[in-house]
């Protein structure tokens, strides 16, 4: 049987123990000014995925005081339950550490234990699930902006486990906005224009160029936003960015994807299911390089996975479901020199590294990646990093459609000359298909 245990709770003595700890560390961070990112920070830690509750392929993003929630789940490969306890900072729009103290922005104490998990039952891999559901009766939010989740264990920071950004907006402002194929590139046909409007009638901002700031998003993806647009025209109550060349993406391709929910047969784009014991392994279907392939458009997730599995005998996805090994190759006749190839997507957490950096086999003439993946429907595409990059290309191997069905947010945040804090007073979500000009 599984049990979920959501029992242990902090004596007041010992929560302000640990705030006066929280404060020393506040006081540390701000003199750091510590950037936070999405990032898993222990081998073991598996499938950490933050959503509104409700919908697993939604954004971590919800408004303040809507009567809304966020779920983290996240996996540790594990027999043992560990004291993880979590604490939320908040963040400029930078994802820097916002100079305010903690009381400010957060009602509640300001460390929690991770009192909700549960053990993994009837699975090849031991692990135990655990579950973070904010805001909660611990903690709630007073203000909007940027937010980090930081998971620790044994109330020691030094001990960081995961750091997972979400944003909590308020609706300050309305924004509309269309997506286009970007007007400058005509010819090729590779890009997507995001075209939008702010609106803000009861918003007094006295100096647009210096008090907002939009950044944009293409599929909730962090590396390659677009953060330092100014509005292009200034109205009365309207802020306008029209831009045609500092507002586009590489539209790139749809996501590949494979189907292992299940361990009986092989699902979607899956060429092989095999038990070695004591583990399954999944051999994806070779893929190919799509640069100079033509355009074929069809339905996938931008980028997302869910857990799921298609075992009558399953019950309940989070502990029920097992982990597999699932293997990548990309035949290449040669290896690109001078940055690595990566599996990138959610599944990653959308950041490419030495964990999902894939390996060129010269007998084979491929590259190669094995991770290990919990059961569920998956997508993904293959990017190219060059060396000392920062935002990984997603069009070197798989080429770039203006016709590509993208998800693009976007985000206004806002701070007057006298505030202490960026403010996130608008938040939309455009898509390249239905909201196409």
């Amino acid at each position: 049987m599984v049990f979920r245990n959501s029992v242990r709770k902090l004596s007041l003595q010992m929560c302000l123990v640990l705030a006066s700890i929280f404060m020393v560390h506040h006081a540390n961070a701000q003199k750091e000014n510590f950037y936070y990112e999405t990032a898993v920070y222990r081998e073991e830690i598996k499938t950490a995925l933050m959503f509104r509750q409700g919908f697993e392929l939604s954004n971590p993003v919800i408004g303040l005081n809507e009567n809304q929630k966020l779920v983290m789940k996240f996996d540790e490969l594990s027999s043992d339950v560990k004291d993880f306890y979590y604490t939320i900072i908040h963040c400029d729009a930078d994802w820097k550490e916002s100079y305010i103290p903690q009381s400010d922005y957060l009602d509640g104490f300001p460390e929690n234990p991770v009192d909700d998990y549960a053990m993994s039952f009837n699975t090849t891999f031991s692990y135990v699930n655990y579950r973070i559901v904010l805001p909660n009766e611990h903690v709630r939010f007073k203000v909007s902006g940027n937010y980090v989740l930081v998971v620790y264990e044994d109330s020691d920071k030094e001990k960081i486990v995961l750091t997972q950004r979400f944003q909590v907006y308020e609706t300050s402002v309305s924004i509309s906005g269309t997506v286009r194929r970007a007007t400058n590139d005509a010819f090729k046909g590779e890009s997507q224009e995001v075209d939008f409007t702010v609106y803000h009638p009861n918003l007094g901002i006295l100096n647009p160029r210096e008090e907002v700031k939009v950044v944009i998003m293409q599929n909730y993806r962090w590396d390659n936003a677009i953060s330092n647009l100014k509005p292009l025209y200034i109205r009365d109550g309207e802020l306008i960015y029209d831009y045609n060349r500092e507002n586009v993406f590489k539209a790139g391709n749809e996501f590949r994807y494979f189907d292992i929910r299940t361990n009986r047969m092989n699902g979607e784009n899956v060429f092989a299911t095999d038990f070695l014991r004591p583990y399954f392994h999944k051999t994806l279907t070779p893929d190919e390089i799509r640069t100079n392939k033509n355009f074929f458009q069809y339905k996938e997730m931008n980028g997302k996975y869910t857990v799921e599995s298609q075992e009558q005998e399953v019950r309940d996805f989070d502990t029920e479901c097992d982990y597999d090994f699932v293997h990548f190759t990309l035949p290449m006749e040669s290896p690109l020199i001078g940055g690595s190839v990566n599996v990138f997507g959610a599944l990653t957490q959308w950041n490419a590294n030495k964990g999902n950096e894939m390996t060129y086999n010269f007998t084979e003439s491929q590259y190669e990646l094995t991770l290990l993946l919990k059961q569920g429907y998956y997508n993904y595409i293959y990017v190219y990093v060059p060396q000392g990059a920062r935002v990984a290309d997603h069009t070197n191997i798989e080429g770039s459609f203006w016709e590509t069905e993208n998800d693009y947010q976007v985000f206004v945040y806002y701070r007057d000359l006298a505030g202490r804090y960026d403010r996130l007073v608008g938040y939309t979500l455009l898509n390249s298909v239905t909201n196409r000009y």
